[in-house]
C-alpha cells in the first residue's frame, strides 16, 4: 500500500467523483482509477460502487476513509515534525479561536510572538466551543484558544491563561447607562439579546442570570458579536459579554457597565491535544503563551 494510493483515494472519496479528483490532484484520469483498482485488489473489497461517472463509498469504504484520513494525518504531522526539527523557526501553527476573543486577545499574542519569532506561519480557524474541541482532538488544529476552559475531556489539556469578568453592553438611552456598576438582578426587568442556543456564550450568560434569581426575557437573537452590539446599538435589548468581546464599543450608541459579581465569569485558556507531542513550532508557540500569561499575573 502506497500513500499516493491512499491520497488518491480520500480524493476520490471526498469529491465522489474520478475526473473531478483527477484535476485536483493534477494527474491523469487513468492514473487515479489504477491506483484506486489496485488499491481495493490488495485490500480484496471494493471500496466504491460505480454509478456512471459518479463514484460512492461502500459501508467498507467508509470505514477505511477514517482511517486512511488519520493515517495521513499521522504522517503529514510526523514529516513536519522532522521538517520543523532541521529548522524550527520555519513551522506552520493551526491555531483556532472563539469569536470572543478574536479582536483583542488574539492580534496581541501573535503580534508578541512574531516579534521572536518572524519566520514561523500561521493558518488561523474561527469556530464554536465545541468546533474548536473537535478539532484540537482530529489534529485539524493545533492549539486553541477557548473561553471556558473545558475541564472534563479526556483528550486534551487544558491550562487557564486568566478569569474574564461579564459586562452589561446597554443602548446609550438605558435607565442604568450612566451607571459606574450594576447588578446583575437589576436587569431582571430587560428584554435581552443574546447568541442563539447551543452557544457557549449563551449558556453562560442564562445560568449567571439564573444564579442572580431570575430567568432572563430574550426578544431577539445573533450569530456573531456585530449583530448583538448592532441589536442593541438600536435599542431592541441589551446582553451581558465577557470584557475581552467589548473593545470596540461605539459610545454614541451604547455604553459597558460592569457587573462584579460572582455569577457572571468565565476562565480564558489554551488548548492543546492530549495523544500526540506537539511539532517544535507549536510547542514553541504553546510555551510562549503560558510564559506571556504567567509573566502578566507577576506584573500585576
Amino acid at each position: 500500500m502506497e500513500l499516493r494510493q491512499l491520497r488518491y483515494f480520500v480524493e476520490v472519496a471526498e469529491r465522489e467523483h474520478i475526473s473531478h479528483a483527477a484535476a485536483a490532484l493534477h494527474v491523469a484520469q487513468s492514473a487515479v482509477s489504477r491506483q484506486i483498482s489496485n488499491l481495493e485488489s490488495e485490500l480484496g473489497v471494493d471500496l466504491f460502487e460505480r454509478e456512471g461517472r459518479n463514484v460512492r463509498l461502500t459501508q467498507i469504504g467508509k470505514i477505511f476513509l477514517s482511517n486512511a484520513k488519520a493515517a495521513l494525518k499521522a504522517i503529514d504531522h510526523a514529516q513536519k515534525q522532522i521538517s520543523e526539527y532541521i529548522d524550527p523557526e520555519r513551522g506552520s501553527i493551526k491555531i483556532g479561536f472563539p469569536t470572543s476573543l478574536a479582536s483583542n486577545m488574539l492580534p496581541t499574542i501573535i503580534s508578541e510572538f512574531k516579534k521572536i519569532h518572524p519566520k514561523i506561519n500561521y493558518q488561523l480557524r474561527q469556530g464554536s466551543y465545541n468546533f474548536l474541541i473537535d478539532s484540537v482532538n482530529n489534529r485539524e488544529l493545533d492549539v486553541a484558544f477557548l473561553g471556558p476552559v473545558p475541564t472534563e475531556h479526556t483528550r486534551i489539556i487544558s491550562n487557564v491563561l486568566f478569569m474574564e469578568e461579564f459586562y452589561a453592553l446597554l443602548p446609550k438611552s438605558h435607565p442604568l447607562a450612566k451607571a459606574e456598576v450594576i447588578r446583575l438582578y437589576d436587569l431582571r426587568n430587560d428584554t435581552f439579546v443574546l447568541f442563539p442556543e447551543g452557544y457557549i456564550l449563551h449558556k453562560l450568560v442564562i445560568d449567571g442570570c439564573k444564579n442572580a434569581g431570575f430567568t432572563p426575557n430574550i426578544s431577539s437573537q445573533g450569530e456573531d458579536l456585530d449583530a448583538i452590539k448592532g441589536l442593541v446599538s438600536a435599542g431592541i435589548g441589551i446582553t451581558l459579554l465577557p470584557k475581552s468581546a467589548l473593545t470596540d464599543v461605539n459610545p454614541d450608541y451604547c455604553v459597558k457597565v460592569a457587573i462584579p459579581e460572582a455569577e457572571l465569569k468565565r476562565t480564558v485558556g489554551v488548548i492543546i491535544p492530549k495523544n500526540r507531542q506537539l511539532a517544535p513550532s507549536e510547542n514553541v508557540f504553546y510555551q510562549f503563551i503560558l510564559d506571556f500569561f504567567n509573566q502578566r499575573i507577576i506584573n500585576d
